[in-house]
């Protein structure tokens, strides 16, 4: 939940999450199919709260959360619901937007939301006490690096070298992007993109969404296993647009 990329190539999008965690916390179930309340979801499990960090929606919407609003916070626990659940509610709806709008998030943990929906990217971020709501150009990459964990100088400089990765890959495969979000840095283990912070907080995965208008892949890579997996959901024409 701690670095996205949001890539459009060619005819399709990619949205790409690491998830940096505590060495405590429990396994991720691997992406599986999910019968939700509006449609069928495709999402990694988290082994704790049962929520998730990155899904998507057969109706074509998708999804992705980072720790933190705008600036690092002290947590304040305990909270009414995990963000993890948040995400799910706001993904297994008609229409995310509206439902983000009304949804009540007081004693909810401070998050940043990267949604796709209906052809549209938003960013959303709950700081605690206020929404925020942006609306996002779709034919440029766009990053995100977790408040809670990187501060003004690193998400700057992470900036740049996705920019600069982006030169020299005018329409990256998936195969790219998942090696850009393993291997990027200059040898700070504590802000490279795949972090380890003295075994206690480090990257213990990589996701990878691709879209297209007839199916959604995810790549997923479980570093601490070093195993891979990919499934697939079908979009519904008769939901898409929806």
């Amino acid at each position: 939940m701690c670095t996205v990329t949001f890539i459009p190539s060619g005819d399709k999008l990619y949205i790409t999450s690491n998830r940096d965690e505590k060495h405590w916390r429990s396994n991720a179930l691997q992406p599986a199919l999910y019968s939700g309340k509006t449609g069928n979801l495709l999402y990694p499990k988290d082994g704790d709260a049962g929520g998730t960090w990155i899904a998507a929606h057969e109706n074509g919407n998708a999804i992705v959360f980072l720790n933190g609003g705008f600036i690092r916070h002290t947590p304040q626990p305990p909270y009414r619901k995990s963000r993890g659940l948040v995400l799910l509610d706001l993904i297994d709806s008609p229409d995310p937007v509206a439902t983000f709008n009304k949804i009540p998030l007081h004693q909810i943990e401070p998050f940043t939301a990267v949604l796709w929906s209906h052809g549209q990217l938003y960013e959303y971020r709950w700081d605690g006490t206020h929404k925020y709501a942006t609306l996002l150009p779709v034919s440029q990459p766009h990053i995100w690096s977790s408040a809670t964990l990187y501060d003004e100088d690193v998400v700057q400089k992470r900036k740049s070298w996705f920019n600069k990765w982006l030169q020299q890959h005018k329409q990256p495969s998936p195969d790219d992007i998942l090696h850009f979000h393993q291997f990027t840095g200059d040898g700070d283990a504590h802000n490279d993109l795949r972090m380890n912070r003295n075994g206690q907080v480090f990257t213990v995965s990589v996701t990878l969404m691709a879209l297209t208008d007839e199916t959604t892949q995810m790549h997923y890579l479980d570093l601490k296993n070093n195993t891979a997996f990919k499934q697939q959901l079908t979009v519904e024409k008769s939901m898409a647009g929806r």
